[in-house]
């Protein structure tokens, strides 16, 4: 499997990554490589040819893109993913469009995954290919009891076929962390299928959100990429442990590298 040089669980961009051009337009050095990571990726998904190793190269492709554009990674904790047995759900909080593209990379040397998505992603030219290829589950996001259904019963069926569940419990993208938005459905689909749940903290705003288009908006290669595994937690009871514990462990994280945090 394709995979990042990860040392004892972490990953760190090395010096001179960055292409002298990043200096004048990192905005420009990094955007024109996607389309192309996309397209690509795109064609073979929509021909069947889109597998998990199709998918890591994809990822890294996306992250030496960033680099070379001047972004900073800073990954830690995946040695709590290689210490987890079994299928698991990995919830954290959804800050830009950057996790959704690097996290396969991460992740898959350790577990099949797919993502709990948004139905109109499915719907997208090109990507929708991708996402349709993932196995992921669709919610529409317009009624939350049909989304819980589908979250609990299609990610049970999934874990149960050994394929991790990747979920952000927030109802869309945001820079700013708020706990009261952050809900329970990863751990309830957790609690369901008996499986651990890992949490990650995200701090991504360096591919900003834009105003027009969402998954376009500035890039800033100024703001350290960080993302961290928290342990594996078993879920007890009704979860509020868990929950409790997640929602610590992201603010801790945001609150280290400065990320804002509602409240």
């Amino acid at each position: 499997m394709i995979s990042l040089p990860i040392r004892n669980g972490v990953y760190r961009t090395a010096p001179g990554a960055a292409r002298a051009l990043a200096r004048l337009s990192p905005g420009a050095v990094f955007y024109s490589r996607i389309p192309g990571v996309v397209w690509r990726a795109g064609a073979k998904a929509k021909h069947g040819h889109y597998d998990d190793q199709e998918w890591a190269h994809s990822s890294l492709t996306v992250v030496r893109a960033l680099e070379a554009a001047g972004a900073q990674l800073d990954i830690s904790g995946l040695d709590q993913v290689a210490s987890a047995q079994g299928a698991c759900v990995f919830i954290g909080n959804h800050m830009s469009t950057l996790e959704t593209f690097v996290l396969p990379v991460l992740l898959l040397p350790y577990k099949r995954i797919t993502f709990v998505v948004k139905q109109s992603l499915l719907d997208y030219p090109v990507f929708g290919h991708v996402m349709r290829s993932r196995d992921p589950i669709a919610v529409g996001r317009s009624n939350p009891r049909e989304d819980l259904r589908a979250v609990l019963d299609g990610g049970a069926e999934r874990l149960a076929r050994g394929l991790s569940i990747i979920v952000f419990p927030q109802t869309t993208r945001t820079p700013r962390f708020d706990p009261a938005e952050f809900n329970t459905i990863g751990v309830k689909l957790a609690s369901r299928a008996n499986v651990p749940v890992i949490p990650i903290a995200l701090k991504t705003d360096a591919w900003g959100n834009g105003r027009l288009l969402k998954d376009c908006g500035k890039f800033d290669p100024s703001k350290t990429i960080h993302i961290a595994f928290g342990p594996p937690l078993r879920i007890t009871d009704r979860g509020a442990d868990a929950h409790r514990t997640i929602v610590e462990f992201i603010t801790t994280k945001l609150s280290q590298w400065g990320g804002t945090i509602a409240g």
